[in-house]
């Protein structure tokens, strides 16, 4: 019979126990013609050592078996009070419960992000969507690495190799926006990404990779997006030199701070037919909100900075807009419905 975690150790127990106090009452019931009741009482005193009285005088051959029993039952008692003090002390059993309740706020997500591997950059990539405010379920094998999670209300933690299918689907893979792959291993990325797209064809999977040959390969398998982070390190190392102002221009942009001007993008998605076909100049128009439109993706493709006011608008485009957090909303209600001004 196979057991599984964390109540393999008690389930053990209690076979074991159950079998040595089995063999203990039919041996006395056989041996020494014992009642059930009696044979019961003198197999629990002498497998736990207590040294009560026998029930009755015991024969030569009761003798031998009772010194058998106590021989082995030693071990296997032993063994019980360690599963059940490891049980206790180590909190397993409340380990267990907490993750189920973990497991359960798991399912209700939708929209999330999963990270696989909680090493510096998996961590990095949590706390940055945190500050989003996008909820986040990490993939890791360490147990320890849950201790170190800033925010239990929205990121959750599940213990266990993100290559599985059993785990992406604990995870809530069917239902995730995206995932972001950054174990230790190129080979297990890959092999992660290729998984991720099976379980997932739409998910956005973005991947580390060491070298350009494990990039071509990722995307190959199926990643939107590769990331080289000694690369991206030596390029923003460049520009700290050779353009200082505009990289610290730009990470303010990024900050998530309440209050501050951000860059950020608004989906169009949910484009009122009052703006939809119309100029982009016509939404500037009557765009008083204080956000700024600096770039438009259209319909997926290539993304345009500074884009011209004759460019017109459908569902499938996204604008790159920089504001604060108020009025970046705000242009959001307003192409959702430019009524609301009145």
């Amino acid at each position: 019979m196979r057991f599984r975690s964390p109540f393999k150790k008690i389930y053990i127990a209690f076979l074991l126990l159950l079998v040595i106090i089995g063999l203990g009452v039919t041996g006395f019931m056989w041996i020494e013609k014992y009642n059930f009741i009696e044979a019961f009482f003198m197999t629990i005193i002498t497998i736990a050592t207590v040294g009560f009285t026998e029930v009755h005088p015991l024969s030569e051959t009761g003798m031998i078996f009772t010194s058998f029993l106590i021989i082995v039952s030693f071990g296997i008692f032993a063994y019980v009070v360690a599963a059940f003090t490891e049980f206790v002390v180590e909190g397993i059993f409340q380990n267990y419960y907490l993750g189920k309740k973990m497991q359960k706020k798991i399912d209700k997500l939708s929209d999330h992000i999963i990270v696989c591997g909680y090493g510096r950059n998996g961590s990095q990539a949590t706390k940055e969507l945190l500050e989003h405010g996008i909820p986040v379920v990490v993939i890791e094998l360490d147990p320890n690495k849950k201790d170190e999670l800033i925010d239990f209300e929205r990121a959750f933690f599940i213990e266990g190799d993100a290559t599985h299918d059993e785990v992406l689907l604990k995870a809530g893979i069917e239902r995730a926006r995206a995932i972001i792959t950054v174990l230790p291993n190129d080979a297990e990325n890959v092999f992660l990404v290729l998984t991720a797209r099976q379980l997932n064809p739409k998910i956005s999977i973005i991947s580390k990779a060491s070298d350009d040959s494990a990039e071509i390969k990722l995307r190959r398998a199926g990643a939107n997006s590769v990331i080289l982070p000694d690369k991206m390190s030596g390029r923003r190392m460049a520009r700290m030199v050779a353009k200082p102002d505009i990289v610290e221009f730009i990470d303010i942009l990024m900050q998530t701070t309440q209050g501050n001007v951000v860059l950020d993008e608004v989906p169009l998605e949910h484009i009122t037919d009052y703006f939809n076909g119309r100029t982009l100049r016509e939404l500037e128009q009557y765009n008083d909100t204080g956000a700024r439109i600096v770039g438009i993706k259209q319909q997926g493709k290539t993304i345009i900075v500074n884009p011209l006011p004759e460019i017109t608008l459908s569902p499938r485009d996204k604008l790159f807009v920089i504001g604060t957090h108020r009025q970046i909303q705000q242009l959001k209600e307003l192409i959702a419905n430019p009524y609301i001004k009145g």
